[in-house]
């Protein structure tokens, strides 16, 4: 199968797909799910496009092995976050009920739309690399891999320590400020950007592979300045006020690296 028809068969199914994911939340009133179908979503679609593609079979195998264990990871590392909360919603979907309350349910309905739009878009790499019928890996093929086995064990342990934290009595209310949370306020998202590098990666050893460069920058921006670090950190002051200020001024937001010492005065 061609890598337009890909594309194509991609965004329509996944339209499909979120649509009843939205019918989902709204049944059980937390739109926070969207997030957990978003991981399993890329796992999916790696497996599709692997067994309807016509590339080398081992390429095949190994971005859908990739993409399947870190999406599956994420995925279910979200699922019992939101469901262990429900049916408490995560904060930032219960201000957008706020900022759109005149309107709710159709920029919600939008929303899910755009998050099965972005799965294609960012699942681009994987269709690349689907398609090339090499029968031997690129040495950047081979630094993709590297570069995603270091992204996935970074983003699985920031976010073991911060469960740890979190189910510690003592530590309700406080700000995660140990390991890697220590050096980053973010680091399971650095983790997560560096993945998406990974796949990059991987896919600049196909032909027209680097274009596969847009995926890590969507994946920058939308941390850096849409729903990740920006609404994660207007929660955490509403929530933790003065001491996740004080976190802010001492330690990095995104890239890990050492603590700052705060201005005197």
């Amino acid at each position: 199968m061609s890598l337009p028809v890909l594309l194509l068969l991609a965004t329509v199914v996944l339209c499909v797909l979120f649509a009843g994911v939205y019918w989902l939340a709204r049944r059980i009133d937390n739109y926070g799910i969207v997030d957990v179908a978003w991981s399993y979503a890329f796992a999916f679609v790696a497996v599709v496009y692997a067994a309807l593609a016509a590339g080398w079979g081992v390429r095949r195998g190994l971005i859908a092995a990739m993409v399947g264990l870190w999406s599956i990871r994420l995925g279910t590392h979200l699922y019992q976050r939101v469901m262990g909360h429900h049916p408490e919603e995560d904060g930032r979907y219960q201000q957008l009920r706020k900022d759109w309350a005149a309107n709710f349910g159709p920029r919600m309905f939008r929303f899910f739309q755009m998050q099965a739009v972005s799965v294609v878009l960012l699942a681009l790499p994987f269709a690349l690399a689907v398609v090339n019928p090499a029968p031997v890996l690129h040495p950047l093929e081979i630094a993709g891999v590297i570069v995603w086995l270091i992204a996935l064990s970074g983003e699985a342990l920031a976010d073991a320590q911060l469960r740890a934290f979190k189910r510690d009595p003592a530590n309700r209310g406080k700000v995660c400020n140990q390991g890697l949370w220590g050096l980053s306020r973010h680091p399971n998202y650095f983790f997560e950007w560096l993945v998406w590098v990974g796949y990059a990666l991987f896919a600049a050893g196909s032909p027209w592979g680097w274009t596969g460069i847009l995926s890590p920058a969507i994946i920058l921006y939308l941390l850096l300045r849409v729903t990740g670090i920006p609404l994660t950190e207007e929660q955490a002051v509403r929530s933790k006020g003065e001491a996740y200020r004080e976190y802010q001024r001492t330690t990095s937001a995104f890239v890990p690296w050492f603590r700052r010492t705060p201005r005197a005065g």
